[in-house]
């Protein structure tokens, strides 16, 4: 592979469930930029069951648009031979159904849990989660592990040096279901142990003969301390080994690219955690497909603390989608709650049929503004929804030990707390066809106000093309590349969302905004309560805006207390929302619609309406 420095030309490719994306990196007066990119049906199953096809299929797009050679002798074109081939080519995966799990640990909302946090930031779905205080009998659990059929097992269970019973008692569990592997017949069930160092031998001797066993550190050395980045380790090698290379055609695909394969969450989870690095902010990121959603934060461990770590977490809500997985968004959320998003005094039976027409035929588009506002009313839910499992998840360590006064027993447990603060928010990132694709680019942004209802100071972005997956594994060989075309070409900013913490009576008094724009005057905005107004602030214009709270509001400064920020314009502009956190809608039909159409024609979401 060659030096950084001399790296010009860069292929990328993301093989996703049915489609395979490839992209076209190159130099250009010293920034790396995209050029183009193309798209392919993956080709993972029948009749070509050769992943490789679909990835030829893709890149050979890309030559058809730039009229020069990445392909020679049926594979990519390594190294670069003038204006043909290309000096790095990078890839990432989520076909066949991308890296699938379960987990096992001791105590299901300690062990298990971590377990849980260390297989989904390692890019998988997690099956399910065992423990021995899970409610269900032995027969239960392995029965449960046969049907499955998950790529690998992670277990793991007590601190080090402590008792070895109920850990002993999971690897029995494991080894009586005698679990297969989904691809690979002739294989072994890979199963990773991070748990008490004691129980090690016992679970050797245990699992040996039954399952492909690989050991590594503890998830929970202690009850204070996390470790999950070993086990993410172990489990991004074995998805090469063991479930990659047994699917049809990534062992061929595997000796094509210039650094291993990533399973495609993974690498999404892995710019993020480069942007909020590089930026020294705290990010919210999801991706809403077709069949599941995901959702991504990364936060400081100590909010007080600029300098403490932060903190990587992901989700899968593996039933919330816009297309296949659509009637079980309507199901969770319940009909009433999609229906409060419409902005159209339509008959509910009307309403009914529409949505029932999108889970007929899962994968068609909007045709009309009618089918389109009541689709993005599913999407405000199942976006809601995946977030409040993920917070649910984003959590402090449960069990740990702390000294409290008698004072502090009439407080909220704290142990296990969401890491997730919205005051503290800097930037939600936004992805899938429904956000990235919407008609305009302000409908995206409120949708995900309306479903995370940032509060303070928070930027709206969304990813241009779904670029992310390949930017992210791009990242581990050539970083400014990925951070250059992640900034230039890749992230869409749409602007900020202002909004304080607090609830006031309609019409009252909510915020005063100055906005003092770069080169530019000074205006002021005042806000009442159920108020939405949207200001002009161009892309990349630069404005200090100072917020100052009506009593019983804050903005993270305290109630009442004006905060001060100098933030950059996006394509939408400066969001003013005064209507409250924690947000109602009105309850009462007639008043709800009135201000459903106030606040979209406040930000200008269907002109021709």
């Amino acid at each position: 592979m060659p030096q950084p420095s001399d790296v010009r030309t860069i292929l990328a490719t993301d093989c996703g469930s049915t489609t395979t994306k490839a992209i076209l990196i190159e130099k250009k007066d010293g920034q790396y930029r995209l050029i183009t990119r193309g798209e392919a049906p993956t080709t993972v199953e029948a009749p070509a069951e050769d992943v490789t096809r679909g990835v030829i299929n893709a890149v050979g797009e890309i030559e058809d648009l730039t009229g020069r050679k990445f392909i020679k002798n049926d594979q990519i074109w390594q190294p670069r031979e003038g204006e043909n081939g290309c000096d790095i080519y990078v890839g990432t995966s989520s076909a066949g159904g991308g890296l699938q799990m379960m987990v096992a640990g001791v105590v299901k909302s300690m062990t298990a849990e971590s377990a849980e946090r260390a297989a989904l930031g390692a890019g998988a779905i997690v099956m399910d989660a065992l423990a021995t205080n899970d409610g269900r009998l032995p027969h239960q659990r392995i029965e449960r592990i046969r049907r499955l059929r998950p790529d690998m097992i992670l277990v793991s269970g007590g601190t080090d040096g402590g008792t070895i019973k109920h850990v002993v008692e999971m690897g029995e569990m494991i080894a009586a279901a005698d679990p297969k592997p989904r691809f690979g017949a002739g294989f072994k069930l890979p199963v990773i142990f991070a748990g008490n160092n004691k129980a090690r031998d016992e679970i050797k001797r245990i699992l040996d003969e039954r399952a492909s066993l690989y050991i590594t550190e503890n998830l929970r050395p202690t009850l204070e301390f996390e470790n999950l980045t070993p086990a993410r380790h172990e489990i991004h090698d074995l998805f090469l080994e063991h479930v990659m290379a047994q699917a049809p055609g990534y062992g061929k695909l595997m000796t094509w690219t210039s650094v291993p394969l990533m399973p495609t969450p993974g690498a999404v989870g892995l710019i993020m955690q480069l942007i909020a690095q590089r930026e020294k902010i705290q990010v919210v990121g999801v991706d809403i497909g077709g069949a599941t959603t995901d959702v991504f934060s990364v936060f400081r461990s100590e909010q007080e603390d600029p300098a403490s770590e932060t903190v990587f977490n992901r989700t899968v809500s593996a039933n919330l989608g816009m297309s296949y997985s659509i009637s079980n968004v309507v199901a969770e959320a319940g009909f009433e709650n999609i229906v409060r998003w419409v902005p159209l005094d339509l008959d509910e039976r009307d309403i009914r049929n529409r949505i029932r027409n999108k889970m007929i035929r899962p994968t068609t588009i909007p045709q009309t503004l009618e089918e389109l506002m009541i689709e993005q009313a599913i999407c405000r839910e199942a976006l809601r929804l995946a977030f409040i499992q993920h917070k649910s998840m984003a959590v402090g360590l449960k069990g740990v030990q702390q000294q409290r006064t008698i004072a502090d027993t009439f407080e909220q447990e704290t142990s296990g707390q969401s890491l997730v603060d919205m005051l503290h928010l800097n930037m939600i990132i936004g992805s899938g066809g429904v956000l990235s694709h919407s008609p305009r680019r302000h409908q995206g942004a409120l949708m995900m106000t309306d479903a995370f209802m940032p509060e303070g100071f928070t930027e709206l972005t969304v990813d241009s093309i779904f670029m992310m997956p390949q930017l992210g594994v791009l990242s581990t060989v050539q970083e400014q590349a990925a951070l250059q075309v992640f900034e230039n070409d890749c992230l869409i900013r749409l602007g900020w969302c202002i909004a304080p913490r607090g609830n006031g009576k309609e019409g009252a008094a909510c915020m005063t905004v100055q906005v003092r724009v770069e080169g530019g005057g000074s205006q002021n905005y005042e806000i009442k309560a159920g108020e939405l107004k949207l200001v002009p602030l161009a892309l990349g214009q630069k404005a200090v805006v100072t917020a100052t709270p009506a009593k019983g509001y804050d903005f993270g400064a305290g109630r009442g207390a004006a905060l001060e920020r100098e933030i950059s314009g996006g394509v939408v502009g400066l969001m003013l929302d005064g209507r409250g956190r924690p947000f109602e809608l009105p309850k009462e039909r007639a008043v709800r619609l009135r201000k459903l159409v106030e606040w979209n024609a406040a930000m200008n979401m269907y002109p021709a309406a």
